[in-house]
């Protein structure tokens, strides 16, 4: 593309981009081409093997940039490490049950949230380690969470049927979002932080309005629990994937379906978009994940080579590469368009269920 032309295309259309400033989102224009026109020829070595939770890991998230990791663990802490040194720097102590869901509120990065089996959700300061907030409320364990993109709101989803809505800032709770008739597990926000999604194992997923904490659509069709379900970068589809095999692309706007993605033979565990919301793809437990165009519908990799299932995967921020978590022991770097495995990466001993890239597509983390 000439660049220069497609800068006054974008020129047309945002008032903000003035004359003084043209020059500049021509090179950062020039170096998201050149970024692009990349090969990927990245290989992964075993960097740190971090062995201090003293029982096994539940979920690890990266802050934006990849510096800081953390790890949520069966034995009540969550952990931030440093990811060059591999030096622990706090450990989030106060829960007193599981720490089973946790993130950063990207793309800051200066708060850490924990969900509990132990019914609470804390708010802890990265750059201290202290607690900001305990959210009580819920009447069961906390399966799932999820920071909006604005940091002014955290999503909490549960195993009593509801998920609620806690105000950063405050310390205080929203809003409470009923309409599910079992467990909740599932929920992200939109990136315009007006939408959110739940899913649940009443085999349904709903779409809510952040401002009115409104039902804005029910989405009926799968016939098993949800596993997972995200929105699209853009907005406009939201990806479900289920025990019932399929995986499921709806629009997000009129919540009506627009396509189910079948193929695998045993329960679909995770399903994700790329970066610019092309490309589906999904894990199962028949050991395979599959790659999708998510405007033909299609299958155009299959991604097989795993010995067991695979319960997370997810595509480097490049898209052009794919990274899955197996009970097998091992994580696999593969080609998205090919479906060919780049890359096995070994060393765990027992089941790896997360795994991330960072920002910049050059690190991975695993846990098991």
């Amino acid at each position: 593309t000439d660049v220069t032309a497609l800068v006054e295309e974008i020129q047309k259309g945002e008032p903000l981009i003035t004359a003084s400033c043209l020059e500049h989102v021509k090179y950062v224009v020039h170096r998201l081409q050149e970024k692009l026109g990349e090969k990927q020829n990245h290989k992964f070595t075993l960097f740190k093997v971090l062995r201090t939770h003293i029982l096994p890991l539940t979920n690890v998230a990266f802050n934006k940039s990849g510096s800081r990791f953390i790890t949520g663990s069966y034995d009540r802490t969550c952990k931030l490490w440093d990811t060059a040194s591999g030096e622990e720097l706090h450990s989030l102590e106060g829960h007193r049950n599981v720490v089973y869901a946790i993130a950063f509120n990207n793309p800051y990065g200066d708060k850490i949230a924990t969900g509990s089996f132990d019914k609470t959700c804390k708010l802890w300061s990265t750059e201290t380690g202290k607690c900001y907030h305990t959210f009580r409320g819920h009447s069961a364990e906390i399966v799932c969470l999820s920071f909006n993109l604005q940091s002014t709101l955290l999503a909490t989803g549960s195993m009593d049927t509801t998920a609620k809505l806690w105000d950063i800032e405050k310390g205080e709770e929203v809003a409470t979002l009923s309409g599910h008739s079992a467990e909740i597990i599932a929920v992200s926000f939109n990136t315009t932080g007006d939408r959110i999604i739940t899913g649940s194992f009443d085999h349904t997923v709903i779409v809510w309005d952040v401002g009115t904490c409104r039902i804005l659509h029910t989405l009926i069709g799968h016939r098993g629990e949800i596993s997972s379900a995200q929105f699209n970068w853009d907005c406009s589809l939201i990806v479900t994937g289920s025990m019932d095999k399929t995986c499921m692309l709806w629009n997000a706007v009129t919540g009506t379906h627009i396509a189910t993605l079948a193929g695998h033979r045993k329960e679909v565990l995770d399903v994700c978009f790329d970066y610019a919301g092309r490309r589906i793809a999904t894990a199962s437990a028949d050991g395979s994940a599959r790659v999708y165009n998510a405007e033909t519908k299609q299958c155009i990799a299959k991604l097989e080579g795993h010995e067991d299932e695979i319960s997370k995967v997810c595509f480097n921020p490049k898209g052009n590469c794919i990274l899955t978590a197996s009970s097998d022991k091992t994580a696999r770097l593969w080609d998205a368009a090919t479906g060919h495995c780049l890359q096995i990466l070994e060393g765990h001993t027992d089941e790896i269920f997360s795994c991330a890239f960072n920002y910049k597509g050059d690190t991975i983390i695993t846990g098991n």
